[in-house]
This record gives structure tokens, C-alpha cells and sequence, in this order.
């Protein structure tokens, strides 16, 4: 009697207990929840007013009334940006500038991601660390150095004015990733293509950069994203119409007397079109990559 009745005041204890451990998580879940709801209607709203901005009429949209539905979904807004807008020419640009720093970024940062993290020498950790420091430089501060540059040496008012400074300002985050991926890799695994008689570009080419496709692909994705809808530097190096980029077509809605809202919030969904579509598609690949270069680094 006297053990079971031990027994049965143990268990009075545990339960009461484990009730407030359950009532403790459910608590903190439920501000987890609350928190995360709060964060997914702040990010969202701005995007589903863009939409329905681009469907009103002017009248609408000047009427104040921000949370209110189209009264006739005004499809002739889209027509505009299309053909007013010159969207297929500015997109053609802004598809051209990013692709080729995306391509100048991912050969550069690898290359140099390699060589600190697989190279065994002196100034490895030093270049990094000025490659961190590069990170830390505001791209405003560079504007009227680089303009008076690119003009002593004939590139501005070229695409090349801008992918020299995208490329410049993208490579340390890319280094950054890349080198803390790269560093986690086996040495074994070059080792042995040593032995097999590979060079150190074979090594790279055949073994480390096919290891690091995750990785490779978030900075592909980061660079897209942060170069597809760059305004300042484009607005200051590039003034030919013809090699505008996709944030101009705005301006061809804006007249001396009059706007077309209804155009320019078309036109604004049109171009975050294709950003959107690629982090939907491929925002798994981003918090892979995030995490293999953070995580093993």
C-alpha cells in the first residue's frame, strides 16, 4: 500500500506538470503563429495592392480609396504598358545587363572562392577579408567616381557601365557563400584527381564547382533579384533610350500635364513578374544554398 500510494502521488505530480509544459508550447506557438501572420500579411499587402492598382482607372485610384476593388477590371492598362511602355525593348536590356553579370559573377566568385578556401597560402584570409569589406561599401558613394571613370574611358552611356559596378557590388556575397560551401568540401576528393593526373582547373571545373551547384544557384538567384529592378545606377550612367532598362518604362506614362497610374501599376506588375516567378520557383534552392555556406562555414 504504501509503494502504490508513492506511485500514485509521483503520477499527480507528472501530469500537472506536463499540462503546463503543453500549455507553455502552445503559448509560444500560438505568438510564433500570431508573429509569422502579422509578417506574411505586411509582405503581401504591398503586391496584392499593386494588382489591384493596375486594374483601377484613374478616377479610382486618385478617389483615395486604397483598399477597394476595381468597380471594371481595366485590362487596357496592360495593353498600354506593353505597347507605350516599350516593355519587350526594356526587357530585353534588363534580361541582357543581369544575365551577363550573373554569368561574369558566378566564374569570378568561384574562382576566387576556390582559391581561399582550397589553396593553402599566405593572403588567403586577408583577400577575403577585403572581399568582406567590399560588402560594406554603399553603392551611392560610388556614383560620381565611377561616372567620371567610365567617362575618361569612353563606356558611358554602354551596358558596360552597368554591369562593371553590378558585378562589382555582387562578387563579395558570392565569395562569401561560395567560400564557406567550398571549405567544408573533403580534401581526399582532389586529392585523388591529383593523383589521377588532373590539373588545378580540371579540379575546379570537374569535381568543386559541380559539388557547389547549390550554393552556385543561390547566388545566381540573389544576383537576379537584386540587379533585375536596380534604378540608381542606371539612371545615372545610361540616358540613350535604346539601352534603357525595364525601371524606365515608368517614365513613359508621365507626361507635363498628365499620368497614367492605371499604365504605370501595370507596368510595375509586369516587371516584378519575372522576379516573382523565380523566387517562387526557386526559393527552396536560396535557403539550401544560404544554409550549406553558413551552416558547414
Amino acid at each position: 500500500m504504501g509503494t502504490s500510494s508513492v506511485v500514485g502521488v509521483r503520477n499527480r505530480k507528472v501530469i500537472p506538470e506536463r499540462q503546463q509544459k503543453h500549455k507553455r508550447f502552445s503559448l509560444a506557438k500560438g505568438i510564433v503563429i500570431l508573429i509569422l501572420s502579422v509578417l506574411v500579411v505586411t509582405q503581401l499587402y504591398p503586391l496584392i495592392w499593386l494588382v489591384l492598382y493596375s486594374f483601377k482607372t484613374n478616377e479610382e485610384i486618385l478617389s483615395g480609396s486604397f483598399f477597394s476593388l476595381p468597380h471594371s477590371p481595366q485590362w487596357i492598362n496592360f495593353t498600354s504598358a506593353l505597347a507605350g511602355g516599350r516593355y519587350f525593348r526594356y526587357l530585353w536590356n534588363s534580361f541582357f545587363v543581369t544575365s551577363v553579370t550573373m554569368i561574369c559573377v558566378i566564374i569570378f566568385s568561384s574562382l576566387t572562392a576556390f582559391a581561399i578556401s582550397r589553396f593553402r597560402w599566405r593572403y588567403g584570409q586577408v583577400l577575403l577579408l577585403m572581399f568582406l569589406v567590399g560588402m560594406m561599401i554603399p553603392m551611392q558613394a560610388t556614383l560620381l567616381p565611377l561616372m567620371i571613370i567610365f567617362k575618361n574611358i569612353h563606356i558611358l552611356n554602354t551596358h558596360l557601365s552597368l554591369i562593371l559596378p553590378y558585378i562589382a557590388f555582387q562578387t563579395p556575397i558570392a565569395v562569401f557563400i561560395l567560400h564557406g560551401f567550398m571549405k567544408t568540401i573533403p580534401g581526399e576528393i582532389e586529392e585523388s584527381a591529383i593523383m589521377d593526373g588532373a590539373n588545378v582547373f580540371r579540379v575546379y571545373w570537374n569535381i568543386i564547382l559541380p559539388v557547389s551547384v547549390p550554393p552556385v544557384v543561390t547566388v545566381c538567384i540573389l544576383t537576379f533579384i537584386n540587379i533585375w529592378n536596380e534604378y540608381i545606377l542606371a539612371a545615372t550612367f545610361i540616358s540613350a533610350e535604346k539601352l534603357k532598362t525595364l525601371p524606365f518604362g515608368v517614365n513613359s506614362f508621365v507626361s507635363q500635364y498628365s499620368v497614367n497610374y492605371g499604365a504605370i501599376g501595370a507596368f510595375l506588375v509586369l516587371g516584378a513578374l519575372p522576379v516573382i516567378l523565380v523566387y517562387f520557383l526557386l526559393a527552396d534552392k536560396i535557403t539550401e544554398g544560404m544554409v550549406a555556406g553558413a551552416v558547414k562555414g
